[in-house]
């Protein structure tokens, strides 16, 4: 007999901290409970007032509705797909998720320190980077001491790791 299986697309898991899984969480509900019955009724209003053709309001008020929308479906698929991570269950030898790592780059002597997160946790500003960026998937695993290598746009950087911490 033939059958035809339907694939499902495959969405990788994504592990977050505690804390930005509840941040997505809170954003989540106040776009539900909140701005989305403002948007709805902005909708409402704007779409009463007349011919929606030529109502600049109106197409606004649903371009809004729709943006909100998109970023309500984005964050349910960001939930839906995540799971909190345990830090006790981290190796603490070894660069991974949530480690707070220093390193050296060794042709200029820089020294810097990043925290290694998810990429919706991602802040340079606050110092958290990217385990998938290119310096973030280079010093996934290594151990103080050990020399990274990572494929940046402007060239191969040679990172070592001088520290390992896990808050």
């Amino acid at each position: 007999m033939n059958r035809i299986v339907k694939m499902r697309k495959f969405v990788p898991m994504e592990f977050l901290s505690k804390q930005r899984y509840d941040e997505i969480a809170t954003e989540l509900d106040y776009l539900i409970n909140v701005v989305y019955p403002e948007v709805r009724e902005n909708v409402a209003e704007t779409s009463a007032q007349g011919d929606r053709s030529e109502n600049a309001g109106y197409r606004e008020a649903r371009r809004r509705q729709a943006k909100t929308i998109s970023r309500i479906r984005f964050l349910q698929k960001v939930l839906e797909n995540s799971r909190v991570i345990d830090p006790a269950a981290l190796p603490k030898d070894r660069v991974c998720l949530l480690s707070h790592v220093e390193f050296t780059n060794l042709a200029t002597g820089t020294r810097m320190k990043f925290e290694i997160v998810s990429p919706h946790e991602m802040n340079l500003e606050a110092g958290k980077i990217s385990l998938k960026s290119p310096i973030g998937a280079a010093l996934m695993g290594k151990k103080v001491g050990e020399i990274a290598e990572a494929q940046t746009p402007s060239g191969v950087l040679r990172l070592r790791v001088d520290s390992i911490t896990l808050y």
